[in-house]
């Protein structure tokens, strides 16, 4: 197979008419597949607790505090797999990793219908993130890899990777309510909904074999010796960057873990909660397209700054008002931004680094990502249960995501 040059950065030469002319890689097939890893790491493993998080609580008599530590073990284990990753990729291939992750989330996944009391299912929630975060940045990084074969097109192939969290978002909120009532006459029917989601997990695992096998073919871009000894990844260069990820991870949980335990609280129906959730889900597989350019553009922090300001607006506003026009609005914008601040990162990462060093970049951008979700879910459930209850912890949240946009404005272009 022809292996492209990599993208016109300042590391690298443009591809050329005559190479282009000759590529004929399914770039946005295969991005679309490996986008299933997006939908088990996080659309799924992560975000489907939401939804069994009101019957879950009901049913075992949870304060919002332990509701929330249920998440904020699964981004402790998100964090650890984070910190490992870069030693495993050394070791073994993205590929390999993707793969075998994708199976241990779907096991753990699986497991967590089997408990009913906290240790177990904190246990379960911890092993999950540490298998997720495997998934989730093995899948960038190859994302990533993928985009540099077509840089005109990268911003746009780095969102459907991650938009496919969406995907894993809307399979959730069609697929959970059904089973939850459907079970609804055996005990603890919340488990029945933790094994089918285990099941759509092995079924993403097994279609992903195609773009793992295709993707093996070229683990990497074709390197020359300079660009291997050239910029290495810093974190002091990309400080305001990563303190501005941070304070999205603490923002963005808060409202993925408790907005539909709020909706319910305000009343909201069952027909009404599963449109939101799904909606919110189409909106993140369409970000893709809505924010390529912008993530083409900057060099700098910007796209992370605005896209963290819209979603400080999208948090605030259910915890304002529970006019269901202005809550679904909220949703779809939440939608619409949220993974691509994730997809920011990464872009920023390949536009100011060399490839032998994006690995590298990813993985720290996703450890400050994981440690700002420790904080994020616990602090929102400790808050809820005071005055106030959840709005006032998603306010929390808004202003979380309003700090870190005025971190990412300080960040800089590397030379």
């Amino acid at each position: 197979m022809h292996r492209p040059t990599p993208p016109h950065t300042p590391h690298t030469p443009p591809v050329s008419p005559s190479q282009a002319q000759t590529d004929t890689t399914p770039y946005i097939r295969l991005a679309l597949a490996l986008s299933l890893g997006a939908a088990v790491s996080l659309g799924i493993t992560r975000f489907a607790y939401g939804l069994l998080l009101p019957p879950m609580r009901a049913d075992l008599g949870w304060s919002y505090t332990l509701a929330g530590a249920m998440n904020t073990f699964n981004a402790l284990g998100y964090l650890l797999g984070a910190l490992v990753t870069p030693w495993l990729l050394r070791r073994f291939s993205a590929t390999g990793l993707l793969l075998s992750g994708s199976l241990l989330a779907s096991l753990f996944m699986g497991l967590s219908g089997f408990f009913t009391t906290a240790a177990p299912l904190l246990a379960q929630r911890l092993l999950a993130g540490v298998a997720s975060a495997l998934v989730f940045i093995a899948g960038g990084l190859l994302a990533a890899r993928l985009g540099a074969r077509q840089p005109q097109r990268s911003g746009f192939l780095l969102g459907l990777y991650y938009g496919g969290t969406g995907l894993g978002i809307v399979v959730s909120a069609l697929g959970v309510p059904p089973v939850l009532a459907a079970a609804s006459a055996q005990a603890h029917a919340w488990t029945w909904a933790w094994w089918g989601l285990a099941l759509v997990c092995l079924l993403a695992t097994a279609l992903m074999a195609w773009p793992a096998r295709v993707l093996a073919l070229h683990e990497g871009p074709a390197v020359n010796p300079a660009m291997r000894e050239g910029r290495e990844f810093r974190a002091r260069d990309f400080a305001f960057a990563l303190a501005g990820y941070a304070g999205f991870g603490v923002g963005y949980i808060g409202y993925m873990t408790f907005v539909i335990a709020l909706l319910r609280e305000q009343g909201s129906s069952a027909s009404a909660v599963t449109a939101f959730y799904a909606l919110l889900g189409v909106a993140v597989v369409a970000s893709s397209r809505i924010w390529a350019r912008l993530l083409d553009r900057h060099r700098d922090g910007q796209a992370l700054a605005r896209l963290n300001a819209l979603l400080g607006v999208a948090t605030v506003v259910p915890a304002l008002t529970a006019s269901a026009p202005l809550v679904l609005a909220s949703g779809l914008l939440f939608g619409a931004v949220f993974l691509s601040v994730v997809a920011s990162t990464t872009a920023l990462v390949r536009h100011n680094l060399p490839p032998a060093q994006w690995a590298a970049g990813i993985s720290a951008f996703t450890i400050v990502f994981a440690a700002g979700q420790i904080v994020g879910p616990t602090v929102v459930g400790f808050i809820a249960d005071g005055p106030g209850g959840l709005a006032r912890g998603l306010v929390f949240s808004a202003v979380a995501l309003w700090v870190g946009a005025a971190l990412a404005t300080r960040q800089r272009a590397l030379a």
